[in-house]
Order: structure tokens, then sequence, then C-alpha cells
């Protein structure tokens, strides 16, 4: 598919404005996928499109945790190959669907999706009290990787979010220790699902490259500017991106139907 300038002008910006707000508290993918989504290219263009630029940001952000030392390695490797695996398959799926059923799909999973992450932080409280064993841990951190690994390759928006709330409820983390897990897990199946789209042709390379490099400045510019009050900001701006995608959306349908 040839692109325009319209189709950097709309993306870039958002997806800057992504990994701004997915910085200070957290979302970001509802904001770049609706971007592409809203650019007017294909859905399977879109998602694989934004695995590339939401790979880019996603690795600085793993990178930053590393540093930090809030990755557990010795359970990321478990964790990482059942996303790799998870999202492997995901993304297979959503190439079975079509165009027009995957944009009807979206209107229902998009404000589902956002109304789960923009609910109230205080989810992320499960991992107060008892820890479990190694082995369990690794066990139960591992099928929730492969889960939402599975539905990061499939579709993406809110995995960050869901693994957060999964890995301190079930695997009974910490939320740094989760937070680290979770970077891993994210980075592992935005790469392997990459991989598949890239297989199949689907990537618009000089697009996602493009966009990744503004996720990247948004993510670092964020972090700098992170404020207690991030979610406020958050909501608003996610709200609006995802009525201009519905509106845009809904009259696309209307031509075809």
């Amino acid at each position: 598919m040839a692109l325009t300038p319209l189709h950097f002008l709309i993306v870039c910006p958002l997806v800057f404005l992504a990994g701004f707000v997915d910085s200070i508290a957290g979302g970001g993918g509802l904001i770049s996928l609706p971007a592409y989504l809203i650019s007017g290219l294909p859905v399977h263009t879109c998602i694989a499109t934004n695995k590339l630029s939401s790979s880019m940001g996603t690795s600085v952000a793993t990178v930053r945790y590393a540093r930090s030392g809030y990755i557990d390695w010795h359970l990321a490797v478990f964790c990482s190959a059942a996303s790799l695996g998870g999202a492997a398959l995901g993304a297979h799926i959503a190439l079975l669907i079509s165009d027009g059923a995957f944009r009807l799909l979206m209107l229902v999973i998009l404000p589902l999706t956002a109304l789960y992450v923009l609910r109230k932080r205080d989810l992320f409280d499960g991992g107060a009290g008892q820890t479990l064993s190694f082995a369990r841990t690794a066990l139960v951190s591992s099928v929730i990787a492969f889960a939402l690994g599975m539905y990061d390759g499939f579709y993406g928006p809110g995995t960050g979010t869901f693994l957060i709330l999964l890995l301190t409820r079930f695997a009974r983390m910490e939320l740094r220790r989760a937070n680290g897990i979770t970077k891993v897990i994210n980075l592992s199946s935005n790469l392997s699902s990459l991989a598949v789209y890239l297989l199949n042709d689907q990537v618009l390379l000089p697009l996602g490259l493009c966009a990744g490099l503004f996720s990247v400045l948004g993510n670092d510019i964020g972090s700098r500017c992170f404020a207690r009050q991030g979610a406020s900001i958050a909501r608003p701006v996610i709200l609006l991106v995802l009525c201009v995608f519905f509106v845009r959306t809904a009259l696309e349908m209307g031509g075809v139907l």
C-alpha cells in the first residue's frame, strides 16, 4: 500500500502522545492502534505496523527496568518463552479474520478494554501478603504470559495493565517485580507477533520506524514529566482518540452498508 504524508501526519503525533501517556499512566495502546486505524490503513496493517513502533518504545522501557534491577531474569526466561509462543499463535489467528469483521470486533473490544484499563489503579494491590515458591510462581506466570501474549499478538491494547493485574493477583508478586516481568513479557510478545506480521508482509516499515521514534520520544519525555495525576491526563486523551476512531469507523461501515 502506498503511503502519503497524511498517514505520517496522523499517526506520528498520536503515537508520540501514546508513548507519553503510557509512560505516566499506562493505556498507550488505546491511542496508538486507533491512530493507525484513523489514518485509513487496513486493520491487519494497522496492528502489524503498530507492533513495530510499540516494540521500539517497549525496548527502551525494558532496558530502563533492567538497569534499575527490577527484572528477575531467572523468572523472565520462562515468561519470555511462553509469551513468544502465545503471541505467534495470536498473530496467526488475527490474520485469519477478514478486515471488515475485525473492524466490527474492535468496535466492541476497544471500549471494553478502555473501560477496564481506565478504572482505579488500586487494582494493583494484590501482591501483598503470602508469596509463592519459585516453581509455582514460574508456572503461574508462564500461563499468564502465554495467555496475554496470545492476546497481544491478536490485538494488544491494555496488555501491560492486564499483565500487572494478573501477576500481582495470581502470581503474588509485589508491584515492582511485576512491572519488571511485564516489560519482558510485553517485549517478547511484540517481537514474536511482529515477526509473524513481517513474514506475511503486513508491516509498513517506513511508517512503523518513524512512528517508533516518536513513541520512544514520547516515552522519554513522559517519564521525565511523571506526575501523580498522570491518570487524569490519560483519560481525556484516550477517550478523545477513541471517539474519533468510532466516528470514522462508523462512517466507513455506513458507506459499506
